[in-house]
Parts: C-alpha cells; structure tokens; sequence
C-alpha cells in the first residue's frame, strides 16, 4: 500500500485546525489511512494509505482535502475544469502532438499554474506526488510518467513528438553534458532505470518549445534547466505522458487540485491532436470526463443494514466530498473531477458508510449459523494428495501468477489460450497460471544438488481461455508431478499414472499426441469417459535446456475436475 511522508504544519494549515497524534489517527480512517509514525524533530507525518484506487489522496493537500470535507470545516469548487459541454480559456497555452507519436506513447495532458514562489516543503510534496502516481498508478511510468517546468523558461506552443533516439541531443537532468537519447538510456541512471519502456521503439518521446528548447524525454528525464524546478519558482508547467488516457486524464485532473488547494492558481491548456483520441482531437486539460452514477436507497439500506432516508445518505456523501440528489428511489451521485473510483453503485454505498462514520454502526451477532463441511472438490483433492503422498511424492505449493517467459518461452508452447493480466506491478506476475508443469519444472531448475529421484506434485488450480463458457476463462483444479532421474522415463511416468487411477478407482484409456513439450513417441493422452483429462511423458531436451535441467524428466497433469464430475 501506498505510504506518504507530509508534513505536520502544512496539513494542519491545509486542514485548518491543529490534532494531536491520537486525535489523528481516529480521524484519518475517512481517507482510507493510519498513521505510520511520526518524526517529531523534522515534524514529519508518515501515513499508511490502505486504498490504492484513491491517488488523490497520496499527497499532503488531498489528504487534508479529505479531512476538511469529513470534518465540514470547508467546501471545495475548481473552477479549472473543462467539459465536453464547456472549454476554459487557454490563452496562448497550446501544446501541439505530431502522428509520428501516435505507435509509441500517443497522450499527453498538461496545465500552467502561477501564484505565489513555490516553497521546499511544497516542492518535496510535488515530487512525492509525481513519484507516488507514477510509479503505484502509473505502473512504474509504463502508463503515467509526469514533468513539472520553469514555464518561464520556454515559448509557447510546446511540441510533442516521437524523435531520433541518435540523431537527438540535450543536457539531461543531473548533468553537465549534452547526450543523445540513446546515449541518456545507457548511460543516465534515471536512463537505466526507465529507459527499457521505450528501448524497442523506432522513435523516442520527444517534448520541446516553439524554439526547440529541450523540456523532456519522456518517460526518462527532464532537460537540465526547464526542468529543474527551484524553490521559489511561481509559474510552472506541468505535463503528463502515457498510454492510458483516462488514467492521465485523472492524474492531471489531482495533482490541479492539489496545487490549486496549495495557492496556485490553475491555467488550463489546450491539447491539439492529428488523430481520433476518446474525447475527440482538441481538449483543454485539466478536463472532467466522470459521468453520473446512481445507487438504488433500497439496495444501499441492504447492503449496510441501516433504514437511512436518502437525505441521510445524502449527507454522509456530502462529508466525502460527493454532491448527490434522490429521486424516486434512487440516488445520483457527481463524481469530483478528482476520483474516478466508482465502478459500481457499490462504491457509493461505501462512501455512504465512511460519512456516515464507522462508529455509528452497531455490532450485531449473526441471526443464523451454519455448519462448515469441505466441498466435494475438497475432498477429493485431498484423497488425491495422500495417494501421491502414498506413492512417495512430496507436496509443493506454488503461486497461481508467473511470467511469459516461465509459462510460454521455456515451454515451448504458444500461449495462445493463456490468461495474460492488462496491468500487471511486475512481468513476473504476468500470466495465470494455465499448467502446474512449468511449477514443477521451475522446482526441479534449482535442485540439481538435492539426492535423486526427485518426485514433487501439487494439486491446485489453473486457468485459461474458453470461449465455450460465459465468462471467457475456466478455473480447473489439476493434479501435477514431475519425477527426475538418470533411468526416468516413459514407462516409470506410465505406471505412477496408472498407479493413481488404480487407488481412485477410475479407468483410463490413452492416445498419442504431438505435444512439443514432451518427446514426440514418448508421451501420450489420458482420456476417461471419453473426456481428455490429462497429458503425461518424458519432457524434451529442449525444455530441460531451457530450464537448464540436466538429468531426464518425466511429467504427468489431470483434470481432476473431469474425474470427479464423471466419477461414481
């Protein structure tokens, strides 16, 4: 989860009253927080967010925005705001995005603020700001990567574009020396830290002036001297680049309120597009793109089980920020331009309860029980474990997520049934898990030192693609062992599969496959009922290589699923 460091006196002033630590953490439960410690010498607060689908309140103004609001000590309006209805003056603020960006990282939003000289508390919370969203929400800048300016510096209109990673040159942040692009993601630490996101593509993101004067090379580095933002500075220039346009839509749309509840005064630019985009070629930003959402009283009073009246709810969702009005039955909801957590009518029933208070809901003792009793794939799973415990296995356990490379790359397979995440925090957790085999191998890659035969399985649960059900995907529960040895081989794999059916008491019948994980002739497929359910042989030398595993192999997977369902 999230963890924010702000400071003491600033959250206060934001909030606009003092609390001591305990009074603090009985009031920071309506932002989703607690606290985490506090530095008295530096007069540092350290919070612990416990939601990650609130990024605005990652920071010291949208943590006391939140606080404010519950405690009604203040109302918050951002007249900033673009609509489709309605466009705010941009002035000469234009930022032009060239189509040769379009393959690589196609949106950009931005906005100018001035007011008064940005302070060192204020600038380190902006930065924490702009770490926290791009690397938690921004998926460690894949998505989101963000830029703040010294507007003063550069002319408008500003140039977004895709460049030639050698062909171009500037001074790069926390340098004295000029270096091409390619240069900068080899050489510069923040290079080396983010420059495999755009390492691969024909041309790099690219953002200038209408002089050409360097801002950025996003998502790496600003220029040496636009972007270096100094204590003290008034007029700046904040932009945001990604692949996700609703989420940097959302992520410019924050970090305004959060300068505009600073002091700053927000100055909206316009963003000119040569191609189609969700909200058409030209928007000025920041742009509140958040539509209505209703819940039904009823279903709310249900889920809480309270009987609130919806001048009641309207209240408590008035405490988080949220204006609403009842008709009939039902209750609508505007969404503030800075969230955009509410996928479901079941998101404002929370809100309903957060402003309500926690406190004010009673503990009640169930009013019916129930006798817990394992589920008949439980059971039959753990008949399975101890006939393989019986034939002299030992259990494993592994995790249900994995990489492209474990499950496809080694496997020799394609993957074209398998389940890959959208947005994953890592490529190691890529993929579900569509076989335990790859499990099963990854174990044996390190324990080549252990005494052989090796003899490991696990019974758990994979899933892929189905078109056949309604949902896309289907969930089995598999059995899955591997047995390693010098004279391990087809036959051994043979008998241990007919050793399982034996003490389940089920008949099989095999058939050959061409499986290109297994030894063509030396593998087969299990059916039972007429049903296929399960694959085994000795595994090919070139997944073994792939695994760097030296000594030969055999592996066996069944859908236990198929042999319970058929069973008798």
């Amino acid at each position: 989860m999230p963890k924010i460091e702000v400071y003491k006196k600033d959250l206060f002033s934001y909030i606009g009253r003092s609390y001591t630590d305990s009074e603090l953490e009985e009031i920071l439960p309506c932002a989703k927080a607690e606290l985490d410690g506090v530095d008295e010498e530096q007069g540092i607060l350290k919070i612990e967010l416990n939601d990650t689908n609130r990024p605005d309140l990652w920071s010291t103004t949208g943590l006391a925005r939140q606080i404010g609001l519950y405690e009604g000590l203040y109302r918050k309006e951002y007249p900033f705001f673009s609509s489709k209805e309605s466009k705010k003056d941009y002035g000469n603020r234009i930022v032009k995005v060239d189509p040769s960006i379009k393959a690589v990282r196609p949106y950009i939003a931005a906005f100018a603020v001035r007011g008064k000289g940005i302070t060192d508390e204020g600038l380190k919370d902006i930065i924490q700001t702009q770490e926290k969203l791009c690397w938690n929400y921004g998926r460690k800048r894949k998505s989101i990567a963000m830029g703040v300016y010294r507007s003063d510096l550069f002319t408008y209109p500003v140039q977004y574009r895709g460049a030639d990673p050698e062909g171009t040159s500037f001074i790069p942040l926390g340098s004295d020396k000029k270096m091409n692009l390619r240069q900068i993601i080899t050489d510069h630490p923040k290079g080396q830290e983010y420059g495999h996101i755009v390492a691969g593509e024909p041309v790099f993101p690219f953002i200038t002036d209408a002089e050409d004067k360097v801002l950025s090379f996003p998502p790496v580095i600003n220029s040496s001297e636009i972007g270096a933002v100094q204590v003290g500075d008034e007029n700046l220039f904040i932009e945001l680049t990604g692949t996700d346009f609703p989420s940097l839509l959302l992520s410019a749309s924050i970090v305004a309120c959060d300068l505009y509840d600073s002091g700053f005064e927000i100055l909206p630019v316009k963003i000119v597009y040569p191609y189609d985009t969700e909200w058409g070629r030209e928007i000025v930003t920041p742009y509140y793109f958040q539509q209505p959402i209703a819940v039904d009283t009823e279903y709310a009073n249900k889920l809480l089980g309270t009987d609130l009246v919806p001048e009641e709810m309207e209240k408590a969702l008035f405490r988080m920020g949220i204006e609403s009005e009842h008709s009939g039955g039902s209750l609508t909801v505007a969404v503030p331009g800075y969230r955009n957590d509410f996928l479901h009518s079941v998101d404002i029933v929370e809100d309903i309860m957060m402003g309500r208070g926690m406190d004010t809901f009673s503990p009640e003792m169930p009013s019916s029980f129930t006798v817990g009793r394992l589920s008949r794939e439980e059971e039959f799973a753990r008949k399975v474990k101890d006939i393989m415990i019986g034939l002299g296995f030992q259990e494993m356990m592994y995790n249900y997520l994995g990489s492209g490379k474990d499950y496809i790359e080694k496997m020799n397979v394609t993957g074209e049934t398998y389940i890959q995440i959208e947005n994953p925090m890592t490529e190691n957790y890529e993929y579900v898990r569509p076989s335990i085999m790859p499990s099963l191998l990854n174990s044996e890659a390190v324990s080549a030192n252990a005494v052989y035969p090796h003899a490991i399985f696990e019974v758990g649960k994979v899933a892929f693609m189905d078109p056949k059900d309604d949902s896309g995907t289907v969930t089995k529960n598999y059995l899955g062992f591997l047995r390693a040895d010098s004279t391990e081989g087809f036959n051994s794999a043979s008998s241990m599969v007919s050793a399982v059916f034996y003490y389940l008491n089920r008949e099989y019948s095999l058939s050959d496959t061409a499986d290109h994980r297994f030894i063509a002739g030396r593998s087969a497929e299990i059916y039972y009922n007429g049903k296929r359910a399960g694959i085994f042989g000795e595994v090919h030398p070139g997944v073994l290589e792939n695994w760097g595993i030296q000594m030969p192999s055999s592996l066996v997977e069944i859908d236990l699923d198929i042999l319970l369902q058929q069973g008798t």
